[in-house]
Order: C-alpha cells, then sequence, then structure tokens
C-alpha cells in the first residue's frame, strides 16, 4: 500500500508523490525528531526572554559606588576641617583685635590724643553706596581675605606695640624729669648762686633755692624716682634724696617729719615731707637741689617746667 502526498508548487501547481510505508514512516521519523526543537525555536523568537545581568559587571558597579562615598566621605572631612580652621584663625583674629584696642587707647591716653577723635571701642564709620551687580563672596576668596587680615593685624599689632614702648619710654622719661616746685604754696626766698649767707653774714656760694612757707605744709616730690635717702645728713637737717634716673638727682631739706623712707618708690606730686626748719636755718623752708650727672645745676630752670 503506498501513500499518496500533495505538494503545492510555486505558481499554485499540484504534484502528487507518491511513498511507500517505509519512506512515510521516515518521514514521520523525521518530522517527530525535528518539530519539537523547531517549535521551541520560534517560540523563543517571538517571545524574548530578559536578559540577566553579568555578575563582574554588578560587582564593577558596587565598587564604583563604594569609591563614589568615600570621596563624598573625604570631601565632607575636608570640608569640616577647613571650616575648624577658619574658627580658629577667626578666634585668633578676635583676641588680636581685642589687645590691639587695649593697646590703642594706652597709646591714645599716653599720647594725650582726643579720645572722640580715636575711640578704639567703637566700630570704624564706613560707607558708601552699593555696586550693582553685587556677587556672594567665593570661598577661596574668603580665605584669602582672611589671610590677608591676619597679617595686617599682626603686623599693625607690633606697629602698637613699639609705639606704645616709644610713647611710654618718653612718658617716664617726662615723668622722671624734674619739673615745677617742691611745694604747693610759698614763695623764693633765696635764689642759686652767690649770696651773703644769712647766717655767717659772708659772701658764699648756694647750691640751692629756698622756698619759704607754714610751719608743716607738704613739701612734694618734682619728678618719680627712687628714694635713696630719708633722715638727718650734716647741715641740712632732715633731707630727703631721690634718684629719678638718667642722671637727675633731687635734694628736699630742713623738713620738721618725713612722709617716706629710703628704697620708696614715689610719684610726682607725692607728698614726701611736712616743712620745717631742722638743721642749719632760720625759719620754715625747703632748700631744694637738682643734680645733673653729680654735678649741682641752677633748679630754676627745673622750677620754672610745668608739671603735670
Amino acid at each position: 500500500m503506498a501513500v499518496k502526498i500533495l505538494l503545492v508548487g510555486k505558481r499554485g501547481g499540484l504534484r502528487h508523490v507518491r511513498l511507500g510505508w517505509t519512506g512515510a514512516l521516515v518521514g514521520l521519523l523525521l518530522f517527530l525528531a525535528v518539530g519539537p526543537a523547531a517549535g521551541v525555536y520560534c517560540y523563543r523568537w517571538l517571545h524574548p526572554k530578559p536578559q540577566i545581568l553579568d555578575v563582574q559587571m554588578v560587582a564593577q558597579w558596587r565598587q564604583q559606588l563604594s569609591g563614589q562615598d568615600a570621596k563624598l566621605q573625604q570631601i565632607e572631612a575636608l570640608a569640616a576641617m577647613e571650616n575648624d580652621a577658619v574658627g580658629r584663625q577667626l578666634a585668633r583674629m578676635q583676641a588680636r583685635l581685642w589687645r590691639m584696642e587695649a593697646l590703642g587707647e594706652r597709646v591714645v591716653d599716653s599720647a594725650r590724643i582726643d579720645g572722640d577723635e580715636f575711640d578704639f571701642a567703637a566700630p570704624a564709620a564706613q560707607g558708601g553706596p552699593a555696586s550693582h551687580p553685587e556677587t556672594p563672596l567665593e570661598w577661596h576668596e574668603l580665605r584669602t581675605h582672611l589671610d590677608a587680615l591676619a597679617k595686617d593685624l599682626r603686623r599693625r599689632e607690633s606697629e602698637l606695640q613699639v609705639l606704645e614702648s616709644v610713647l611710654d619710654g618718653r612718658v617716664r622719661r617726662a615723668a622722671a624729669a624734674p619739673a615745677g616746685r617742691p611745694i604747693r604754696k610759698g614763695w623764693i626766698s633765696s635764689p642759686y648762686g652767690k649770696r651773703v649767707d644769712p647766717i655767717s653774714g659772708k659772701m658764699s656760694w648756694h647750691f640751692g633755692v629756698d622756698f619759704a612757707g607754714r610751719q608743716g605744709a607738704d613739701v612734694i616730690a618734682v619728678a618719680d624716682g627712687v628714694v635713696v635717702h630719708a633722715g638727718p645728713w650734716q647741715n641740712f637737717g632732715n633731707m630727703v634724696e631721690i634718684d629719678h634716673g638718667d642722671g637727675y638727682v633731687t635734694r628736699y631739706a630742713h623738713h620738721e617729719a618725713l612722709s617716706i623712707a629710703a628704697g620708696d618708690i614715689v610719684k610726682r606730686g607725692q607728698k614726701i615731707a611736712s616743712m620745717g626748719s631742722t638743721g642749719r636755718s632760720t625759719g620754715p623752708h625747703v632748700h631744694f637741689e637738682v643734680l645733673k650727672n653729680g654735678q649741682h645745676v641752677n633748679p630754676a630752670r627745673y622750677v620754672a617746667r610745668a608739671g603735670s
């Protein structure tokens, strides 16, 4: 028995193929073997599965994310360090500014400048129209300005310290230079130089200036200094000698009582004794001498100076 198979041609014609049972069986077996595989292929072609991510690619992505997280933490740490550095710099600048204000006030006081003109406690007067356009201050610009300002503050502080030292030296020297009268009330009863001695009646040289006044009146120092002698001394009775430095020494004699002792530090205008007539004297007065580098000089030139 034969199997008859119809084949359709390209132009629609029909052809008859007769196969024996053996051929038909072989064809059936081929169909059964190839058919399922062809069907699976066609199904996968029509319904593709989603692509599965490569394990190595996923690990690479994770590594990149980890590196970016580390960089972010590093940037945050650097930003925190920058903020701390700026904070410390501002604290140091604030401390320098406070010192400069104190120095400035002392300089103004030493130089006797009008405090209203240089008031270091008040903010500096500034102003002006706003510029257009205005731009925010960048971080690097802020650091640059802070560094420049800190440098200026250090320089100005050093300059003020030098100026203060110079002015203080001048003030100290001025305060230590004899100036003014050794009494608050009284008159000159005997000048410096050649005179007739009031006790012997002979010509002699007077090494000081005598200031007469009321018994017990205040006798004051004419400059800052250190007391090197306070007590009886030869014909001077109770005598005070003060060393003012820079070669200056002053002497005050004939006191009724002393208000200081050797080794004391005295200021200009401070009471050192009470007027009296001890020693070789004809009445209450102060014998006042000025020595420069161990030599007597005329006290009148120092008495004429304006005392502070």
